[in-house]
């Protein structure tokens, strides 16, 4: 085992950021990062067109825009994972319809897509959940016969890959997250990426306010025609998403420091593994060797009849044994107040939010324990699997 011990900031993002600084933010050196972290990042995942934006969820929202999914469309988003998928979709007008998730991957089921489809289904977006990949065939298949979009969403899988094939590959577009706590990271960014050269100019347009003089690859229009008083800047709606360049300066160091970074968090969920091999009380996210996870967090499912007196016993116990505080997983979406109480009630909603909606979903989120990953030294590490295999016997005595 390669004993690593990194900083999560290194010498090459201050460089990086102090040459913007040093700079000013002057407009004949503008989006020198921008640009770079695009060529990065198509490249890395040899796409001909990536598009650096604010965050993963206005990734997203533009490219269900570029798409051409319109208000009062239906989008298919899985009720386990973070709201902003289904968020994005309502920033687009649309309608967001929750799917639900499969028992042992915890990623979105094609069984209850198919289940969810109707007339105005236009697109589906999937979850690379917690660093593990979905079943992209089953998903594609689906988007094959009723004619729908796939919208990637990695943000917590970077260079997962599934069957041979590098996530984000698959979808019409894919999206990523810088945030804080993923992978690489700028404290916040996201990246959008597509091989069509038509929807790479639609989704730079939408995100960039509409001006005129964006394409595909960037912005064409030189200063002297922009200072004119009669130059006609917005040819079609959009938004302010655009990453700035102190994010993308530090981005791009992080792209640059990928391999090390990654690394790290495949190394944590490898020792996790070890601890969690045939375990009775809990069971980890499923593994198998046609999907590689690269482990945004360790995800396992505690195995009881109480999830919430035990998962809180598992906890302190945890933290007793020398443990780093968790996370639970997110509350399901749809339970979510803003979707109960508002979106429940909107035009075109058919679904009703309430037990039973996604039954797999509901009973695996009180039962989810979210271990950090992100460890800088291995003897960080090997402490975490020290207290979580402390914690298992122990839990195991006392039911005995």
């Amino acid at each position: 085992m390669y004993h690593y011990s990194l900083n999560k900031i290194d010498p090459l993002e201050r460089l990086y950021v102090k040459e913007v600084l040093d700079n000013g933010f002057r407009a004949s050196k503008k989006n020198v990062f921008v640009r770079r972290l695009e060529q990065e990042f198509a490249k890395t995942f040899g796409v001909d067109y990536a598009i650096a934006l604010a965050n993963c969820t206005c990734a997203v929202h533009t490219a269900l825009a570029a798409l051409g999914v319109g208000p009062g469309d239906e989008v298919i988003v899985p009720a386990l994972t973070m709201s902003s998928p289904a968020m994005a979709v309502l920033h687009n007008n649309s309608i967001p319809v929750f799917a639900d998730v499969d028992a042992e991957t915890f990623n979105i089921d094609a069984g209850s897509v198919r289940r969810c489809i109707t007339p105005r289904t236009k697109a589906i977006i999937s979850v690379a959940l917690y660093g593990l990949p979905p079943d992209y065939d089953a998903l594609l298949a689906l988007c094959d016969e009723f004619h729908l979009y796939l919208i990637e969403d990695n943000a917590q899988c970077i260079n997962g890959t599934y069957k041979g094939r590098v996530v984000g590959s698959f979808g019409h577009f894919a999206c990523y997250s810088f945030q804080g706590s993923k992978h690489l990271t700028a404290g916040e960014g996201g990246m959008l990426i597509t091989r069509d050269a038509q929807l790479a100019e639609k989704a730079r347009k939408f995100s960039g306010l509409g001006f005129a003089g964006l394409t595909a690859t960037g912005n064409t229009t030189g200063r002297g025609e922009l200072q004119k008083p009669a130059f006609e800047r917005h040819l079609t709606y959009g938004f302010n998403y655009k990453m700035p360049e102190l994010c993308a300066a530090v981005a791009l160091a992080q792209m640059q420091r990928s391999s090390e970074l990654i690394r790290l968090r495949k190394q944590s969920g490898g020792l996790y593994n070890l601890i969690m091999f045939n375990c009775e009380i809990a069971k980890e996210q499923a593994r198998t060797m046609d999907y590689e996870n690269c482990y945004w967090t360790y995800a396992i499912q505690l195995q009881t009849t109480q999830p919430g007196k035990d998962w809180s016993r598992f906890k302190k116990l945890f933290i007793k044994n020398g443990g780093e505080a968790f996370y639970g997983a997110w509350q399901l979406t749809y339970n979510e107040p803003l979707f109960r109480n508002e979106v429940q009630h909107q035009k075109g909603v058919w679904q009703r939010y309430q037990k039973g909606l996604c039954p797999t979903a509901e009973y695996l989120q009180p039962r989810m324990i979210q271990l950090k990953t992100n460890y800088l030294s291995h003897d960080e590490i090997e402490d975490q699997a020290s207290a979580l295999a402390l914690t298992l016997k122990q839990i195991k005595k006392s039911k005995t």
